[in-house]
């Protein structure tokens, strides 16, 4: 047998659980607890003291009954007879010799136990012949009388009094697997504890306890503030006409949930700001967690479902129990009469018999019946309220009026169902429970743990100087933006990369020095205040961005800004949405550049035409085909068309008459047949064309007659044109990577030239006219075929720069000694050959020099 601790055991649930148990799922627990303690008690009886004593009816006795009852079955007569007094001295003999030890009919007979009852039986026998008779004798033996006491257990008594224990038993345990079977079953088990745990940590977060208490510390502040009559804080946007105010669309800083102000800064209170380092990573956890889970769970509703389905079951169940259970109350019975068809063996028909646990198993029954009857009322009212109301639906309306996070969002399905449910434990769980679906308290806590980590000397320490020698900040990755960083009032540049949720509040305008701003995929929203300072005071920005809406809107009202750089997708589909129309309150943009992916130059553009100086366009290697806007881009000096995939020259350049600098980098330029169209462009002094598919130069470049630089590296020429060295003005020219095998002699033309690159060539023989270019201070020859260096190398007193790796030279040339701004740093060549030059001149290369340029290379 089991004993009564491990058949509860399948009632029980974890601890952790019971905060998902309900008053009435409770209360059903401990009814099952007391039915399943009836059962037990109930079998516990009928094992041990449950058995039928039965004595034989004789025929004189049959006889003088008047009417005999007739039970409903054909072998059991229930019923008792009284005769005469020579019967009831019969009886009376019986019920003495009855009161032997007795064996239940259910248990057999021992050899041991027999051998007792022979012994007790003939040590009665002789009391009894002494003694004088007042009964009927039977003729029938122990042995018969145990017999018929068996076979009249089971033909007498309705199945109901043998069975009853075991019945109520099972349908216990029925009901006590019903009632927990959600916590058990796998799909929703997982579910249920990941909820109970993540609950648990949120209600004992520290962070819980904190943002609630500022709520409360702002609420009463507020209150104050109302009682006392204050005036009204200041409008973050105005009103008035003012030029550069944002429109509705502007992305500032909204008053939701913790409320931020430019002019009116919250007031904290400093013990409910501070969180331990742990305290915070663990907030931020469980936010996480609580942002997965609901996910997970909002889902579905199997959880719900399968609670409806037990609860019916239950009810069900009830009902099942209590219609056929009270048909049979009335069937117990202490008299039963009995006909085994055993005449043969005891020579008598009908027997009378008495059970002797009938009141008791009938008082029991009544128990279990009214157990059962409060267990199905509870049920019921279980189906009631499930279905009075949308459990799979959950607000958190009054949350949000109780606290400032307003933000909270309402959910559904199984979360919302075990909301619901711990609701009928305690309301506080779910109340604490929302601060962690709030993004208002999650930008809160980690503003706080931000501010916490990142403190002012900490940034101090990130700061560094970049390449034109002013300040830099870069953060990367972070939750926000450190309050910190606005007190670093001596910064001239900050990068912000990769932060989402980056807010720039009042406090940025201490930063005086501030002139660049660096927005890499991070949508900032600003402050009224902020947006005026940066709108008077910021001079570069930088926007990298994936998807258009990252743009801020007050990007495009900042009416003093010089420099835009804008680094994202802006195809010709996504034009109309890029807001570029804004551009004309750009009245001061000097510098616009774009890396994108245009098929056509944005008509946009033109609004700031008329200051704008330099355009640049870097694109992905999408085709730019449309170039007309550039026509009215009548003030732009310096052009950037870049990975274009332009074929040709566009001739919309031609009528940009300021132009000074073109640069037309890797593209698919084949020829510049329309260079000749240059000689209008009077001011054109820079033409940059590397990097394309170029054959041949053709000679009408002789009428851009102010080029002062010409690259023309990384294409596929083979020679040099005479007519590039009539370009008397040209300082620098680069013709790098092609395939030129020789240098014309008429280089010697290029009086002002001070950079000539040719390496990556075929060149063999170096022109002595090379060397009459006397201003040269950079001269490029590495790899290419070069055998010698003519002597007059040494004519060029200005070179600071000669590359010669990658040749075939067994030697370098003594005159080198009378390059006397050359230095062995200037100087690139294999170490041997360098050891081939005089100790003399290794000395002077070798030297020191603090000589300084006066015209710069």
């Amino acid at each position: 047998m089991f004993t009564l601790a491990e058949v509860a055991s399948l009632n029980d649930i974890q601890p952790t659980y019971r905060i998902l148990k309900p008053w009435w799922d409770v209360f059903m627990d401990y009814l099952a607890v007391v039915m399943l303690m009836v059962a037990i008690f109930a079998g516990t009886m009928q094992l041990t003291k449950d058995q039928v004593v039965c004595l034989p009816v004789l025929q004189s006795a049959v006889n003088s009954k008047a009417q005999p009852s007739i039970s409903g079955n054909a072998d059991v007569t229930p019923g008792f007879e009284t005769t005469t007094d020579q019967d009831k001295g019969m009886a009376m003999r019986t019920v003495s010799f009855e009161s032997a030890p007795t064996i239940t009919p259910d248990i057999p007979l021992s050899r041991t136990t027999y051998s007792q009852l022979q012994s007790t039986v003939s040590n009665q026998e002789p009391k009894n012949e002494k003694q004088d008779s007042s009964g009927r004798k039977t003729n029938l033996d122990y042995q018969q009388y145990i017999f018929i006491n068996q076979m009249c257990y089971h033909l007498a008594l309705p199945w109901y009094s043998k069975y009853f224990p075991y019945l109520a038993l099972i349908h216990t345990i029925i009901l006590m697997v019903s009632s927990n079977f959600w916590f058990k079953y796998p799909k929703t088990c997982s579910k249920i504890e990941h909820f109970v745990s993540i609950l648990g940590k949120c209600f004992e977060s520290p962070w819980t306890t904190k943002a609630l208490s500022e709520t409360a510390c702002e609420d009463s502040e507020e209150n104050k503030q109302r009682l006392t009559g204050a005036q009204s804080l200041p409008k973050h946007v105005s009103t008035s006409s003012d030029e550069g105010s944002p429109s509705a669309s502007t992305p500032m800083i909204t008053k939701t949930g913790f409320k931020f102000s430019a002019e009116k800064p919250v007031i904290e209170v400093p013990s409910m700001t501070i969180l331990d380092k742990k305290d915070g990573e663990q907030a931020k956890a469980l936010f996480e967690k609580v942002r997965k889970f609901r996910a997970h769970v909002e889902d579905s509703d199997l959880i719900y479902k399968l609670y409806v389905v037990q609860t019916v079951i239950k009810t069900v169940k009830f009902i099942f129990i209590l219609c056929y259970t009270a048909n049979f109350v009335n069937e117990i019975s202490f008299e039963h009469n009995c006909k085994p068809k055993v005449e043969h063996l005891t020579g008598y028909k009908e027997f009378e018999c008495t059970h002797n646990m009938a009141y008791m198993l009938k008082k029991l029954l009544i128990s279990y019946i009214s157990l059962i009857c409060v267990y199905g009322f509870v049920c019921l009212y279980t189906l009631f309220w499930l279905f009075r109301i949308p459990l799979k639906e959950y607000s958190f309306e009054k949350v949000r009026e109780e606290s400032s996070f307003s933000d909270i969002p309402d959910v559904k399905n199984d979360f919302a169902f075990l909301l619901h449910m711990v609701d009928q434990y305690d309301q506080l769980y779910s109340k604490r429970f929302g601060v962690f679906l709030s993004e208002v308290s999650e930008n809160k806590l980690r503003e706080i743990s931000l501010n916490h980590e990142w403190t002012f000397e900490k940034l101090r320490q990130h700061v560094s100087r970049n390449a034109q020698d002013k300040q830099e900040l870069h953060l990367f990755m972070l939750s926000g933006v450190p309050d910190a960083v606005f007190d670093l009032t001596d910064l001239d540049v900050l990068k912000l990369e990769l932060i989402p949720e980056a807010k720039i509040p009042a406090k940025i305008s201490q930063m005086t020095n501030l002139q660049e701003l660096h927005l890499c995929h991070c949508p900032a929203k600003v402050e009224q205040t902020a947006f005026s300072f940066l709108r008077d005071n910021l001079r570069c920005l930088h926007v990298k961005f994936t998807d258009v809406a990252e743009i801020p809107a007050w990007v495009y009202l900042l009416k003093n800004l010089r420099e835009l750089y804008l680094i994202g997708n802006l195809n010709s589909e996504n034009n109309k949405m890029i807001g570029l129309e804004s551009l004309r309150e750009l009245r001061h943009l000097k510098i616009l550049h774009v890396k994108s992916n245009l098929t056509k130059v944005p008509t946009n553009i033109t609004d700031v035409a008329p200051h704008l100086t330099k355009l640049v366009i870097h694109n992905d290697g999408t085709k730019l085909v449309v170039l007309n806007s550039l026509k009215k881009m009548m003030n732009v000096a310096e052009l950037e068309l870049q990975n274009c995939e332009l074929e040709r020259i566009p001739h919309a350049i031609f009528s940009l008459s300021n132009l000074q600098d073109l640069d037309l980098k890797s593209n698919s330029i084949r020829t510049i047949e329309e260079v000749i169209s240059f000689q209008h462009l009077k001011r054109l002094t820079c033409l940059k064309l590397w990097h394309n598919k170029i054959v041949n130069i053709p000679s009408s470049i002789t009428h851009v007659k102010n080029l002062e630089s010409l690259y023309l590296s990384n294409n596929k020429l083979e020679s040099l044109p005479v007519a590039v060295f009539s370009l008397q003005k040209l300082r620098c020219l680069d013709v790098s990577y092609n395939s030129i095998a020789a240098i014309p002699v008429e280089i010697g033309l290029l009086q002002n030239l001070q950079h000539l690159h040719i390496t990556g060539n075929k060149v063999d023989i170096l022109p002595k006219q090379l060397f009459k270019c006397v201003k040269l201070r950079t001269l490029s020859l590495g790899q290419n075929c070069i055998t010698s260096i003519p002597d007059k190398i040494g004519q060029l007193v200005q070179l600071t720069h000669l590359e010669l790796k990658g040749n075939c030279l067994d030697r370098l040339p003594a005159m080198l000694g009378q390059c006397r701004l050359l230095r062995k740093s200037g100087l690139v060549v294999e170490d041997h050959l360098f050891d081939t030059l005089p100790s003399e001149v290794k000395e002077v290369l070798n030297q020191d020099t603090s000589i300084t340029f006066a015209n710069g290379i």
